[in-house]
């Protein structure tokens, strides 16, 4: 296969997930620098108790019970505050499962149930979940990807949604495994675009039992098949007409020319710094995708040339969730990518003009290879001006404790703390007891739930409630947080840049549709400023143009209408904004 590196045939031949059976690097002595960041595991308390049913418990015998789902912080009725979407799954071959939830911010801590008011009850194989207000009218919606059909929710602005799949021209024939998404202006006319990755071919009549085949043991044990052994899929990009509805233009796009990938989490960023959003998607056990925009309607996949194919010993990997940010401050998007047991997880170093460097090793996070590793985010916990590095982790194979414990099914969270100059640290026991408890954990999203200023964490456990850390932060260090609402660029201002420049530092973030894994983030961006008291913003807009507002205070929200300016912040205090 293309890219193996010495023995990597051999690996393909005989598993059907790749890794490398890397030995983790030698820990360093530990900086000893204080850490003010603490995070405490709230669901419960906060009402977030329902189990997200997915496939057995104590085996699997299909790689659709293993992949699970994801989550998304979006505040869905523009109140100011966080509300949760949580995705679930069900059991093969048995009815019933938890289905997906919605969860409304009582603005105290707690959260309520509507699911069933909203109209969001589905049972179902759900895989990802992206956000964007793709009709402009002002509300946030939904699009979930399935085993089966795939959803586009119109948020209709009362509290409710409706499934406007079939009017919208999004419902495929067939069965597909939808997996990631992304809403993405590819064209720059102020319409939301949608990008749609498929994962595999999957027929549960047609696909082997454990054990029948090579590609179906894992370290001699007999796990489920896949996903390599099982067919390719092909990868989906749909343009907005501006009426409510879409056409498919895979194949005009040349989207649709890319094939052999197992397609996962897809993110839209602008890699390449010319203005126009490129595309990259997380593959497991095949090269990941990166299309970059030609300008035209039109992409080329050049991942492989622009280093984010593979790994720097050209081996594929297992690619499934995605962190996107600059951690090194030098105004061009990273890519932080998660991987299985016994490999590393891999930082690609934007070079500036959208090629990337593997610097995994050098930045020190070949420290770590214990666990398969899903949803992850790029994000500064504890507001000192440098980003960090968090990912949840649980294993696919139930079965393989009983005879290799080193692989258990449950396993904790891992956050590497950002120490400057390009190098990470991990913090084993400084993050607080949530992030030690074990839990077969998939997607993740990240956002300030209770609005004070840090960064929480939802996290999707299969088979039990999700997990909402709670960022409990002390110090004195700044932040500030930017929403942007699109007037001529799409209302929910995807793919908008904002750059803060704050002390020496200048520091780059987009908004986005989905990252993590199968999730989709508080569509606010949050900058820590660490000991800077005032903050400059430069806002790109999706239509190129700029606006910057200098010398903005810092601890404090901002929010920015395209063409107009700073306006009133819904969900927080005079004390807590910043206002016009």
């Amino acid at each position: 296969m293309l890219g193996l590196a010495t023995g990597g045939l051999e690996r393909a031949l005989f598993q059907g997930v790749s890794t490398r059976n890397r030995a983790p690097e030698p820990r360093g002595k530990p900086s000893g620098l204080p850490w003010d960041a603490t995070f405490i595991d709230i669901a419960s308390l906060a009402g977030l108790r329902e189990i997200t049913t997915y496939g057995e418990i104590d085996h699997k015998d299909s790689i659709l019970e293993t992949i699970g789902c994801g989550c998304a912080f979006f505040d869905y009725d523009h109140d100011g505050w966080l509300d949760i979407f949580v995705l679930g799954g069900t059991r093969m071959g048995r009815p019933g499962g938890s289905g997906n939830r919605l969860y409304r911010n009582n603005r105290n801590g707690t959260f309520t149930d509507v699911t069933k008011k909203a109209g969001l009850e589905r049972l179902g194989w759900a895989s990802a979940v992206c956000l964007g207000d793709y009709n402009n009218d002002g509300w946030d919606d939904l699009f979930v990807t399935s085993w089966g059909e795939n959803v586009l929710y119109r948020n209709n602005g009362d509290g409710t949604f409706t499934d406007v799949t079939r009017q919208a021209g999004l419902l495929e024939a067939g069965h597909r495994w939808g997996s990631g998404c992304t809403f993405v202006d590819f064209d720059r006319d102020g319409n939301l675009d949608l990008f749609v990755a498929n994962y595999l071919q999957f027929d549960p009549a047609a696909v082997p039992r454990p054990g029948q085949n090579p590609n179906c043991m894992w370290k001699g044990v007999p796990v489920n098949c896949g996903p390599r052994g099982l067919p390719f899929p092909l990868h989906s990009l749909y343009r907005n007409n501006g009426d409510g509805t879409f056409t498919d233009v895979s194949r005009a796009s040349k989207i649709g020319l890319s094939r052999n990938s197992y397609g996962m989490t897809s993110v839209a960023c602008d890699f390449d710094n010319d203005g126009w959003p490129d595309i990259y998607v997380a593959c497991d056990s095949s090269s990941s995708l990166l299309f970059m925009n030609n300008r035209d309607g039109t992409f080329r996949e050049e991942a492989l040339l622009r280093g984010v194919g593979l790994n720097e010993d050209g081996s594929e990997q297992a690619g499934m969730g995605v962190g996107i940010g600059d951690y090194d401050l030098d105004g061009s998007l990273d890519i932080f990518k998660t991987h299985f047991a016994d490999d590393t997880n891999i930082l690609y170093h934007n070079t500036g003009k959208g090629d990337f460097d593997d610097v995994t090793i050098a930045s020190g996070l070949g420290v770590e290879t214990r666990y398969v590793n899903w949803g992850a985010g790029m994000f500064d916990f504890d507001n000192n001006g440098h980003p960090d590095l968090f990912f949840v982790s649980g294993n696919v194979y139930p079965e393989l404790e009983k005879s290799l414990p080193a692989y258990p099914l449950k396993t904790p969270r891992v956050l590497f703390r950002n120490l400057g100059g390009g190098h990470f640290e991990e913090m084993i026991q400084q993050g607080g007891g949530a992030l030690s408890s074990l839990h077969c954990s998939r997607g993740c999203a990240f956002g300030d739930f209770d609005n004070d200023g840090d960064v929480d964490i939802l996290i999707v456990n299969l088979n039990e409630a999700p997990s909402l850390l709670r960022n409990d932060l002390t110090g004195r260090n700044g932040w500030i947080k930017v929403k942007a609402i699109g007037t001529r660029s799409n209302r929910s201002a995807i793919g908008v840049r904002v750059t803060a420049i704050y002390g020496q530092h200048r520091q780059v973030q987009e908004v986005q549709s989905q990252s993590s894994f199968y999730s989709a983030n508080d569509l606010r961006l949050h900058f820590g400023l660490g000991e800077a008291k005032q903050v400059t913003l430069e806002v790109r807009w999706t239509n190129g143009k700029i606006e910057t507002y200098r010398n903005l205070p810092s601890s404090r929200m901002v929010t920015i209408k395209e063409g107009v300016g700073i306006v009133r912040s819904a969900g927080w205090s005079d004390a807590n904004q910043i206002l016009s």
